[in-house]
């Protein structure tokens, strides 16, 4: 009798490691991207993106959802690691860099929300003033095609250029410029990521620099910008996800928490209308 209840308390012992261990291997399946995880990896860019999630940790917290971020300083990589599932959603990119990578790429993504806006600029260390620009002052803009129709469309809104009538202003290019008075040159080949470092050495040029690169500087869009963006701008920046999971309920609710009214005081009293969280859709 002894013997039957040591094996059987042997069986019971060994059972309960296996079972030990295949609630484990549950735990970390669904902290990589299981339907009913309550851990939310978002890759951003660090400013302002990284910095407004880390705004919204508490309010998902409420929700019991763990919020992860994890930051890249390229525009590439948020959304290959977002194909490879190495991340759960990704939020750096306004919509018309999305749809155009959507389709370069052939991603099977989906617009989970749009969250907020960055006002582009136009900048220039030693030209202060419209009246300031002379003719054939270069004008130099990053490599990303999705920003070409921003840049163009601030030019032409201070009557520097004027489009090709008909132009679909969001994906104009500069061979859609039909008047350029002052004879500017455009450069447009450089990586966005040395946007910061072209307008410290190219002082009497004009360099359209995306808000977050501007902000990473410690420069304010509203402040130290020669031209800037209009409010009614169609380049919301947005979560991104794989397709389908725009209806989890975590990404639901990550969305909803960036447009929380925590969230939407602490983007204020950090930028002062430089970044602004948009309506909800």
């Amino acid at each position: 009798m002894k013997k039957i209840i040591g094996l059987a308390a042997t069986f019971l012992l060994a059972f309960g490691a296996l079972a030990a261990c295949g609630n484990a291997d549950q735990g970390t399946e669904a902290s990589s991207g299981d339907k009913d995880s309550k851990t939310l990896v978002v890759g951003a860019s660090p400013s302002p993106h990284a910095e407004i999630l880390e705004a919204a940790k508490p309010v998902l917290e409420k929700e019991g959802i763990t919020l992860e971020v994890k930051t890249f300083t390229d525009y590439v990589m948020p959304n290959k690691a977002l194909s490879e599932k190495e991340i759960d959603a990704n939020y750096f990119q306004h919509i018309p860099y999305f749809d155009k990578q959507v389709n370069e790429y052939d991603y099977d993504f989906a617009n989970a929300g749009a969250i907020h806006i960055e006002p582009m600029g136009i900048y220039s260390k030693n030209i202060k003033a419209l009246a300031d620009i002379k003719e054939g002052t270069k004008v130099i803009t990053s490599n990303s095609e999705s920003d070409w129709g921003r840049i163009l469309t601030i030019l032409e809104d201070a009557d520097l250029i004027k489009l090709k009538d008909g132009v679909e202003k969001t994906t104009a290019t500069f061979d859609d410029i039909a008047e350029n008075p002052k004879k500017l040159e455009f450069k447009h080949d450089i990586d966005p990521g040395v946007l910061i470092p072209t307008y410290e050495n190219e002082g009497d040029a004009l360099i359209a620099i995306n808000a977050n690169f501007v902000l990473s500087a410690d420069m304010t869009p509203t402040e130290d910008s020669l031209l800037l963006e209009s409010d009614n701008s169609p380049y919301a920046n947005i979560i991104a996800v794989r397709s389908g999971d725009e209806d989890k309920d975590s990404i639901k609710k990550l969305v909803a928490a960036l447009h929380s009214d925590e969230v939407k005081k602490f983007v204020d009293e950090k930028w002062h209308g430089s970044v602004k969280i948009v309506d909800a859709n």
